[in-house]
């Protein structure tokens, strides 16, 4: 019903943010991440948004990005995961961190986000491995990475090193691996130190 909304924050409380678009109020659940991006009252925000209806309410959850919503659908899909628990598990991880897990069969990461026991993280691999595709995770890993490089954040060699760790690979070997890629690759971007390190595993 809703695909966005966008409009000027006017109240932040500890789960949701209010924003004021044209004269009307909307009070959209959201996930830790987006209350600790920087946001602050009056500012102008799009959020991206899912729209659920229960017997005894009506509510929107809102993200910074169309992937992290894609992900929350993903997870609403999960038996057992309702809208709370799916915002949960978005709090505790982001979108790339989550599906690298999934791939890796990493349920002690998920079972990290607030509310998700081992059983549900578990669940949520079993779910979810055949709707994530390891290249399609390594695209977007690459494309936010580059948002966020263009911003001023990160290298290439640690979001390289990020990305193997996710894949199950030891913080030691993806070090190793990534200054080895590093060392003769060209150009050094994520995507190629990534397919160049991931040769020397």
């Amino acid at each position: 019903m809703y695909a966005y909304i966008k409009g000027e924050v006017v109240r932040i409380r500890d789960d949701s943010l209010v924003l004021d678009n044209n004269g009307i109020g909307y009070q959209i659940l959201v996930p830790s991440s987006v209350l600790e991006s920087g946001i602050r009252k009056g500012d102008d925000v799009l959020l991206h948004t899912y729209f659920a209806v229960r017997e005894d309410a009506m509510l929107l959850y809102g993200f910074l990005s169309e992937d992290d919503l894609e992900m929350f659908r993903m997870l609403l899909g999960v038996s057992g995961i309702g809208p709370k628990g799916a915002l949960g598990v978005m709090s505790g991880l982001s979108a790339d961190t989550l599906r690298f897990a999934v791939l890796s069969g990493d349920a002690a990461t998920i079972a990290k986000a607030p509310g998700i026991g081992k059983k549900t993280a578990q669940k949520i691999i079993l779910e979810l491995k055949d709707k994530v595709d390891l290249e399609d995770a390594f695209e977007k890993k690459v494309s936010h990475t580059e948002e966020r490089a263009q911003a001023g954040d990160d290298s290439p060699e640690r979001e390289a090193v990020l990305a193997l760790t996710a894949l199950g690979y030891s913080n030691a070997q993806a070090l190793k691996a990534v200054r080895k890629a590093a060392s003769y690759t060209e150009e050094i971007t994520v995507e190629k130190l990534l397919k160049a390190a991931l040769r020397e595993m």
